[in-house]
């Protein structure tokens, strides 16, 4: 007989959300609470670790994009849903002038000077919040570098960057303990690089792939997936996904194929996956190509 540990058990917390009392679980967020009560609160940079030693110890969310922040009574300035743990007692409101109005500045800053065309969602945000980047001008900052092309499996392009470092996070201390990324820069200059700047190949990367895996935007993508939204035939509506168990090793890793026109097109792993917590080697997540060869 197996026995699971269920770990310490946390005690439910209750407070007031939107004028409605709400209940949370001891030690979540004002992000978490919201999620449950079903409030679609938007958010970039907030994702969780997926590694199980990590899971032990809660992550320190970055809270970086600043499109969750919510009013709580008595706070004399917003406060990111994502970073602020629920009380008891507490005043939450998510949907006042002052946060809608904040949220939208921040969606006008960020699609002002990212690219922000492959980020899921985003454009209905924009429309929701009535955010208008354009008012800046042509002239606002970006980088305009252009995607890094320098190998065959994944591609890096900073203009679609918002720094939320959730890719060194995949592939530092939180996640591979690779630490062959890290952020690099000052102001407009920061981006996430390799050890000086130095193309991929010649990096310490091991080619996991779970930075891209993590990445909210698009920034990092697979080489399948750039090639062919160059190309004009990339179709997420015309793909479907299938999960299988990796055939290289006796792990048991969890797959999921992503099929386009009879072809994959990129592998993936379920985040609630109990043995990868969607993370996988090279060669899960790139070594697909027996798989249909047709010579």
């Amino acid at each position: 007989m197996t026995v699971t540990p269920l770990g310490i058990p946390r005690r439910l917390l209750e407070f007031t959300l939107d004028g409605k009392p709400v209940r949370a679980t001891e030690g979540s967020t004002i992000l978490d609470a919201c999620r449950t009560a079903g409030k679609d609160i938007p958010t970039l940079c907030h994702g969780d670790t997926r590694i199980p030693e990590a899971l032990e110890t809660p992550e320190t969310p970055k809270g970086t994009c600043r499109l969750c922040v919510v009013e709580v009574a008595g706070a004399s300035t917003l406060v990111a849903a994502c970073s602020r743990e629920a009380r008891p007692g507490m005043e939450v409101r998510t949907d006042t002038d002052r946060a809608r109005h904040s949220r939208k500045v921040v969606l006008e800053l960020l699609a002002s000077g990212v690219d922000l065309s492959t980020t899921p969602r985003i454009a209905g945000w924009i429309e929701e919040y009535g955010a208008e980047p354009d008012r800046f001008g042509p002239d606002a900052a970006r980088l305009d570098e252009g995607p890094r092309v320098d190998n065959d499996l994944y591609v890096r392009d900073h203009d679609k960057c918002v720094l939320c470092y959730r890719c060194v996070d995949a592939c530092g201390g939180r996640g591979r303990h690779t630490f062959a990324t890290s952020v690099v820069g000052r102001g407009f200059a920061a981006r996430v690089a390799v050890e000086q700047d130095a193309p991929l190949p010649e990096s310490a990367c091991v080619y996991c792939g779970n930075c891209v895996e993590v990445c909210p935007t698009g920034a990092l993508s697979f080489r399948s997936e750039f090639d062919m939204r160059a190309a004009g035939t990339w179709d997420e509506s015309a793909q479907t996904g299938t999960t299988t168990t990796c055939a290289y090793c006796g792990v048991g890793c969890r797959l999921t194929l992503h099929v386009q026109d009879n072809e994959i097109v990129k592998v993936t792993s379920p985040p609630d996956d109990p043995v990868t917590h969607g993370n996988l080697c090279i060669k899960g997540r790139f070594g697909y190509q027996h798989g249909q060869n047709r010579d």
